[in-house]
């Protein structure tokens, strides 16, 4: 079932529902597929940008909706719940948004932006590496001044949507500065140089397609550095709060979907003569999952009204997106066991909503780094 909502505005209301519309129109009709076969859906993201999806938070001079984060994060969970691949590529395109849109210069917003929020340029965000994934830091792909230039060197793991992607926010080092040696760039695909290795084989998420991004001599113009030189490492961090309240939202999503499925299958399934749903035993299980259903949204929700209001968000973001996820990882689990043998089974799509939710307790900085975020704020 729909999940109750209360948005701010009968606008609001409005664009979640369409973006539920939507999701139920042009996603779940090919999701099935899609993640059998691994096939990454490019069009979608230039459907929902052309619906104005891809958009909502940004000011309405770059064909934005204006709308808060609250009203954001509820339409990615309609997405979510549709479609986890599709509403992990959306995050992750938000994410390769956000320094352009809060560090960039006036001419770079005005050139590169309306096309990214319009879903024709989809983007891909390069931080981690192989051996700097919870410490960025650590990370060796550099970036050298050359004359109106700079030509990158290194490699970025885990790139999602890497190798489909339009353009993609790098972060490569400067200097030696430790943290503050790291800076910001925008990196067109097609540029000569920047290469992908084969897609990762992944557990889940399917449809998302996760690979390394080799820089071998990639010039770019120095126009194209996005702040400050040294500044990288900060731009990463604050994208990373609202990032990681992108996947809680996602999560959360995948949670409901799995819980509807489980409900849908519990009213329908008999045992000794009634339906299991109505066995106190099964029941207790699904409703322990609406509770985390719904606490996971709570959490989400009170820290992007923080971050809407202007306030600091970056312990509520951490604790949101490790109740999300890890909410997920019980949900699609315990919806696996509603389900019984077919839930083991491919017939089903709750085994797959178990798979996907895995990985959202590693991306975005795994749940134990969040749990080192909160436990560095409580200690301050």
């Amino acid at each position: 079932m729909p999940a109750t909502r209360h948005l701010p505005t009968p606008e609001s209301a409005d664009l979640v529902a369409l973006t539920r519309e939507i999701a139920g129109k042009e996603l779940a009709p090919r999701v099935d597929d899609a993640e059998r076969t691994g096939t990454f859906p490019r069009e979608v993201f230039t459907t929902l940008g052309r619906a104005g999806l891809l958009s909502l938070p940004y000011p309405e001079e770059y064909g934005g909706g204006a709308q808060p984060y609250e009203v954001y994060l509820q339409a990615l969970e309609e997405i979510g719940t549709a479609w986890a691949s599709v509403g992990v590529g959306v995050s992750v395109h938000a994410l390769s948004c956000f320094p352009l849109f809060r560090y960039g210069t006036d001419g770079q917003r005005a050139e590169w932006l309306p096309d990214m929020l319009s879903g024709e340029r989809l983007g891909a965000y390069c931080l981690s590496e192989a051996h700097a994934g919870s410490d960025p830091a650590a990370m060796r792909a550099k970036a050298v001044k050359d004359g109106d230039s700079y030509v990158l060197n290194g490699a970025k793991a885990w790139t999602t949507h890497g190798g489909k992607a339009d353009f993609y926010t790098v972060m490569a080092r400067t200097s030696d500065d430790g943290a503050r040696g790291i800076s910001c760039f925008h990196v067109p695909a097609g540029t000569p140089g920047l290469e992908f290795d084969k897609p990762e084989d992944k557990m889940g998420l399917m449809g998302s397609t996760t690979a390394t991004v080799r820089l071998e001599g990639v010039r770019i113009p120095a126009g194209n550095l996005i702040g400050q030189e040294g500044q990288g490492l900060s731009i990463a961090l604050a994208g990373l709060d609202a990032g990681r309240l992108g996947i809680a939202a996602v999560a959360t999503g995948l949670a409901q979907q799995a819980l509807d499925t489980a409900v849908a299958y519990a009213k329908e399934r008999e045992a000794f003569g009634k339906a299991i749903i109505d066995h106190q035993g099964l029941a207790f299980v699904l409703a322990d999952m609406a509770a985390a259903v719904e606490s996971a949204r709570a959490t989400y929700l009170a820290a992007a009204r923080l971050k809407d209001a202007g306030r600091p968000y970056g312990r509520e973001a951490s604790i949101a997106k490790l109740v999300a996820t890890d909410n997920a990882m019980k949900v699609t689990t315990d919806g696996v066991q509603v389900l019984g043998g077919a839930g083991y089974t491919r017939d089903f799509p709750a085994e797959r909503y178990m798979r996907e939710a895995k990985v959202m307790q590693i991306f975005e900085g795994t749940n134990q780094i969040q749990r080192l975020v909160i436990s560095r704020h409580l200690a301050r």
